[in-house]
């Protein structure tokens, strides 16, 4: 439910530096070949605890999105993809005022599901509806460059 969501913290100046030099350098072992999963070694900064674990492919370009975002210094929460969230926190990840996105909702462009009076919306079929949209404004602007070509107008 909506209490899933956990609360995103963003990061300071210097975890976003180790979180960017970290990103750069396991960025390099991201292949869409690699079937095996990784083999980590994880130590302490004072020594003591080292253990090497095996971490999915999946999980580990996770892990990379997450520090690619840090470093941006872009705070990030990770949460199940069936997670339901309130129109309030819906209207927040889309970045949207809660009367649009109710309107989205009335309008079926999102699914959505009644608690009582309440209104529920999956956090897979918002994201769906978040990418979609991105989309969109991406082919608008490409068709706008493409008429400002033929103008005369681009740059």
């Amino acid at each position: 439910m909506a209490k899933d969501i956990p609360e995103a913290i963003p990061p300071t100046a210097a975890d976003t530096q180790i979180a960017k030099d970290s990103s750069l350098r396991l960025a390099h072992y991201l292949t869409d070949q690699r079937k095996k999963p990784f083999r980590v070694r994880i130590e302490a900064e004072e020594g003591g605890l080292e253990e090497s674990i095996s971490i999915p492919n999946s999980a580990f370009k996770l892990l990379n999105d997450i520090l690619a975002e840090m470093a941006k210094g872009n705070a990030v929460a990770v949460t199940a993809v069936h997670a339901e969230v309130t129109t309030r926190q819906a209207a927040g990840l889309l970045n949207v005022s809660r009367p649009f996105l109710i309107e989205q909702l009335e309008k079926g462009l999102i699914p959505y599901r009644k608690v009582g009076t309440h209104r529920r919306v999956s956090l897979k079929d918002l994201m769906t509806y978040k990418n979609s949209m991105h989309r969109n404004r991406l082919n608008a602007l490409e068709e706008l460059s493409v008429i400002d070509q033929e103008l005369g107008l681009g740059y």
